[in-house]
């Protein structure tokens, strides 16, 4: 297995600042749409890094399940471990990364729950077997097999089965707040586009930075 010599030379596309949107959430809506129309799988995944009281950093897959001008939104268990760190240190990054664009979206901002009202309607949104996952799982727990998970997922199972699943109290949704977002473009020759939005006072200011 010789690493070093894959590569590709990315030919599909550029960015120039006039023609981007002035709001960099309105120009992550457009890639996000334009990703969904090629059929990719689970488009709205996104790595979420963040980082224990330590500084030290851990990084998973998670799924955008909301975003408009507030920011990101994504839904988890808050005891996890995603979920600690978050406690200890309420700054995140996300990167998107769509392969057949040859695109990624880098995030970093502040992250806080969302309401128990928004994720009370977005539990109810939820497939039934989700919902009784979200109860099942102990998140980021050590567990003996998986005939416990498969266990707990049954009794769960039938503690709700002639009523509607409740959301957990420890389970919800985070909303990201950005305060820099990074549009990337592949080039040839490694000379990407990169364009950065920094909030400055309430305001966006866009600048391009070298690959």
């Amino acid at each position: 297995m010789n690493l070093s010599e894959l590569r590709l030379s990315y030919t599909k596309g550029g960015l120039i600042e006039s023609e981007m949107d002035a709001d960099p959430l309105g120009q992550f809506e457009l890639w996000m749409t334009q990703a969904i129309s090629m059929d990719l799988i689970e488009p709205n995944a996104m790595t979420l890094a963040t980082c224990d009281e330590s500084g030290q950093p851990s990084a998973r897959i998670v799924l955008l399940k909301m975003v408009d001008e507030r920011g990101f939104v994504f839904y988890t268990n808050f005891e996890s471990r995603k979920g600690r760190q978050i406690g200890a240190n309420p700054r995140v990054a996300l990167l998107f990364y769509w392969d057949v664009l040859e695109r990624q979206v880098r995030v970093e901002g502040d992250v806080s729950k969302v309401s128990d009202e928004e994720s009370d309607d977005y539990f109810v949104s939820r497939p039934v077997g989700h919902q009784l996952g979200a109860w099942a799982s102990h998140q980021s727990s050590v567990v003996q097999g998986r005939e416990e998970l498969d266990e707990t997922l049954a009794s769960m199972a039938s503690r709700f089965a002639s009523s509607e699943v409740p959301r957990p109290t420890n389970w919800g949704g985070y909303l990201v707040t950005p305060k820099r977002i990074e549009f990337w473009q592949g080039r040839p020759n490694r000379m990407h586009d990169r364009i950065e939005y920094i909030r400055v006072d309430h305001r966006w200011s866009i600048r391009r930075l070298a690959p």
